[in-house]
């Protein structure tokens, strides 16, 4: 055989090596049509409750220590057990909830000294108590969110301009005068 026929001339010397890619060591179990069962993929109790919108610390033993799977948690959002419905309707809330329900950013309730999650009762007495730190946050949220809505519009009049400027035959872009 002479050198240019040899499998891998003309590469560097250890670039043969590693070439996971190419040809698996071995074949994945779960490719196997022979094998009917299919793993169930689960998540942690954190997870799920961040999912589910409750705080985890407040939901019962047996969720906290247990992984839970994907069709366990479609259950419990599709028909949620008492405590669920409870814990959703007075809370403790996880900081998320809490930032929606006062109209501020999570960050907003950190700098505003909230750093435990909230009853719902907390919450309304917040609320009805207004700090300055509350109103300051609740403005700057205000502010974010008309800037995030005026950089949209921006975004969408650009883009129709540039689909009626195609349809005239002009170049998309700034022009020069």
């Amino acid at each position: 055989m002479r050198p240019e026929e040899r499998p891998g001339a003309g590469v560097s010397p250890g670039a043969m090596r590693h070439r996971a890619w190419s040809v698996p060591a071995h074949a994945p179990d779960t490719l196997d049509p022979m094998k009917s069962h299919q793993s169930t993929q689960t998540m942690k109790p954190a997870t799920a409750a961040k999912k589910l919108g409750v705080y985890l610390e407040a939901t019962p033993a047996e969720f906290q220590e247990g992984a839970v799977s994907r069709d366990e948690l479609n259950a419990l959002q599709a028909d949620p057990p008492e405590w669920l419905s409870e814990l959703r309707r007075n809370g403790p809330h996880p900081r998320p909830v809490v930032a929606a329900k006062l109209g501020v950013s999570i960050s907003g309730l950190a700098r505003g000294g909230v750093t435990e999650a909230l009853t719902t009762d907390q919450i309304e007495a917040l609320k009805q108590e207004n700090p300055d730190w509350l109103q300051k946050e609740r403005a700057t949220q205000a502010e974010v969110r008309k800037e995030g809505a005026r950089v949209k519009e921006k975004a969408r009049l650009k883009e129709q301009d540039e689909k009626a400027g195609a349809k005239d035959g002009k170049p998309a872009g700034k022009q020069r005068r």
